[in-house]
């Protein structure tokens, strides 16, 4: 005896899901007189893109030694960026001030000053800074830099 089994394909499947528009990255523009002042506001830009402060109170600051070396600005640009990123994730750190000891086009020696990430809310998580588009320049009276966040 044989069996006969009867498979139908199922209509046209229901989508439980939608696709949303999302852009995954932000970009900065950086205008600064001198290179320090240039890594310094791109690096608290990150605090300002990403969180705000809460009335939470774990007043600890933590010091972290960043320093980095490059063949060119734009490599110790990016470079120096991920490393405030990766040290303020790996530490638990959001960074609120960044004291730069030297720098030059192939070098900085810098102390971010963080404070427990307990004290804000994270709004945007940027991940990464990107080459894409990555540049810095100086101008006439100016350094000025441009980068975009993968988010």
């Amino acid at each position: 005896m044989a069996h006969h089994f009867l498979f139908t394909l199922p209509k046209k499947a229901v989508k439980n899901y939608e696709l949303l528009e999302h852009t995954a990255d932000i970009g900065i523009r950086v205008k600064a007189s001198d290179l320090a002042g240039l890594f310094k506001s791109a690096g608290l830009a990150i605090t300002d893109i990403s969180a705000e402060k809460l009335k939470t109170q774990y007043p600890e600051k933590h010091k972290i030694v960043i320093d980095q070396k490059a063949d060119n600005v734009e490599e110790l640009f990016f470079n120096w960026l991920n490393e405030l990123l990766s040290a303020g994730a790996a530490e638990g750190l959001i960074f609120e001030d960044i004291q730069i000891n030297q720098i030059n086009e192939n070098f900085i020696d810098a102390i971010a000053i963080g404070s427990d990430i307990r004290n804000y809310k994270v709004n945007t998580e940027i991940k990464a800074a990107t080459y894409h588009q990555l540049k810095v320049q100086k101008t006439d009276l100016l350094w000025q830099a441009e980068v975009i966040f993968d988010v």
